[in-house]
């Protein structure tokens, strides 16, 4: 998902669909998952050489992407274009949504959970070595999780500390976290749902269930040492606490809202992302950070607050 929040923000977005060739292009990749250039000329009835200019604005775009796959006859690369954002979500009133003055934005990196409990299938890693073995789930509480921009598991929770730099004499009215999730599958496998809990100080705020665990293709920021029959990539989900109730990716899940929380300025706040033994889709979990996946973020929250 890409959240635009400001509508400027959003011109490269609009500009790549302002064209009926660019929205054919998209229309044929959302039914086909993936084709190539010479297919999606031929069905456009276009030359390759007048396809290539329209690729290269929706790429630039974010919403294709284009990767090389070496062709079997020796005949070089063929690129293949897949779609790269599945919903994209626009404020277009600022003065409504976003409050500068009343605003403070973390990132949190994957490693740095506060608690945990979980099970194998696991792993834990840097964007440079696994961090001790896979499917061990003690090497969670290694030091050098700290370091890691991906972990996994089957069941079992991560809880963060959501860190407060709350005004003293003010409240949350608001917390945004986005975060780039999948399913944890043994290998990979795109059909492998799971059904993910969100918690708010241990206060069930949402689910959401991941459709499955991504390794068709290679994660855009995967480094190139990891196994391709591990997790490559997940889905950016956009998770909204506010006096409404409970959203992802603006669609409402929960009527929990933030006021039943009363977060002041002295509150801790803990964020719990757990897969639960009696869910319905005991599919596992794997976080993305930075250096992994195809959106090179850590945990992004964003905080917002009022008068008491």
């Amino acid at each position: 998902m890409l959240y635009i929040e400001k509508i400027e923000d959003g011109l490269r977005i609009f500009k790549a669909l302002s064209s009926k060739l660019r929205i054919e292009i998209v229309r044929l990749l959302l039914e086909n998952k993936e084709m190539n250039m010479n297919e999606i000329a031929k069905s456009l009835n276009i030359t390759s050489g007048a396809l290539t200019s329209h690729i290269k604005k929706l790429e630039e775009s974010g919403i294709i992407r284009v990767n090389f796959h070496a062709e079997n006859a020796g005949h070089g690369n063929q690129k293949i274009c897949t779609i790269g954002i599945e919903r994209i979500l626009i404020d277009v009133d600022e003065e409504k949504t976003t409050n500068r003055d009343n605003v403070y934005e973390v990132d949190i990196p994957v490693g740095h959970y506060t608690n945990y409990n979980i099970y194998p299938t696991c792993g834990i890693s840097t964007n440079k070595s696994l961090i001790g073995e896979v499917d061990v789930p003690r090497y969670f509480s290694h030091k050098d999780r700290m370091d890691a921009d991906i972990c996994w598991f089957t069941k079992g929770f991560v809880e963060y500390i959501i860190p407060n730099f709350v005004p003293t004499s003010k409240k949350i009215d608001q917390i945004t976290i986005s975060m780039e999730l999948s399913s944890e599958a043994p290998g990979v496998n795109s059909d492998w749902p799971s059904d993910i809990s969100f918690l708010l100080n241990d206060v069930l705020i949402g689910e959401w269930t991941s459709p499955g665990d991504f390794g068709d293709i290679r994660g855009i920021f995967t480094p190139d040492w990891w196994l391709p029959n591990w997790n490559q990539y997940g889905i950016l989900k956009m998770l909204v606490i506010n006096k409404y109730g409970t959203y992802i990716d603006g669609f409402k899940i929960s009527d929990v809202n933030i006021d039943q929380f009363d977060l002041d300025y002295k509150s801790l706040i803990r964020f719990k992302l757990s897969v639960d033994d009696d869910a319905t889709n005991v599919g596992g979990l794997t976080i993305f950070g930075k250096n992994f996946g195809n959106y090179n973020q850590d945990i992004k929250v964003r905080v917002s607050y009022c008068d008491i």
